[in-house]
């Protein structure tokens, strides 16, 4: 099982995000992995079962999810840096999101 897992809200509809791709990279803008949101607006499975500690990031390609729904918005990537402590088990980072903000916290 992967260490890293989100899920992608949309405020302004009141639903989960469809279709929008995530990009797990490193602190230098490396990818370690990719994948797309799935009908709930989540990807549980994000990356190796094992991260080294250190600073990472979650790239949120919304501008697609965006046009693709007709909703003019004005963040096109949404990226989140976070750090992965030693010993530390599983991380999830969602995301609230509507076309002119957006919220994140560590989930569980």
């Amino acid at each position: 099982m992967s260490r890293i897992s989100t899920h992608v809200l949309d405020a302004s509809r009141g639903r989960p995000a469809e279709n929008v791709v995530v990009h797990l990279q490193t602190a230098d803008g490396g990818t370690l992995d990719s994948g797309t949101t799935d009908a709930d607006g989540r990807i549980s499975d994000l990356g190796p079962d094992a991260l080294a500690a250190g600073h990472y990031r979650l790239r949120f390609e919304v501008a697609e999810y965006f046009a693709a729904t007709g909703t003019p918005a004005f963040y096109p990537v949404i990226t989140i840096d976070f750090t992965v402590e030693a010993g530390e088990g599983h991380y999830h980072v969602p995301i609230l999101l509507s076309p002119f903000a957006y919220s994140t916290y560590r989930g569980s």
